[in-house]
């Protein structure tokens, strides 16, 4: 693959602009938009690629930890009738995961290759 950190996107963007948008799916819509449009479009720079697809796989597996953790969280509710440690632990696991994305961003706008644990390999990977 060619250009890691110069140059532009297939859609006119600088690459590491074009990366640090992937990452926008974490809190808006655009940034999942935009992770498809780079995988679809742009098959020559390596950094957005790497990062779209590193940021389509972080959404899918905060989407089923979100899951499991919203079932265990409301079979224990039910089990205690308490509505209250469910709500403060959402919120701190929100936090915690826009202060991750935000983190991620500003590695991919500085053109770093940051890679999570199993999903950067897999990223690296399929972004070839």
């Amino acid at each position: 693959m060619q250009n890691m950190s110069g140059g532009k996107t297939a859609l006119g963007l600088d690459n590491n602009v074009g990366s640090m948008l992937c990452y926008l799916n974490i809190c808006l819509p655009i940034g999942l938009i935009y992770s498809i449009i780079v995988l679809v479009t742009d098959k020559t720079n390596k950094l957005p690629r790497f990062h779209a697809f590193q940021s389509l796989l972080l959404t899918a597996a905060l989407v089923i930890i979100g899951i499991a953790l919203g079932v265990v969280m409301g079979i224990f509710s039910a089990a205690t009738n308490s509505f209250g440690p469910s709500f403060g632990f959402n919120g701190l696991l929100s936090l915690v995961i826009l202060g991750l994305s935000i983190f991620l961003a500003m590695k991919a706008y500085q053109g770093e290759m940051l890679k999570l644990p199993v999903i950067g390999d897999m990223a690296d990977k399929w972004s070839n």
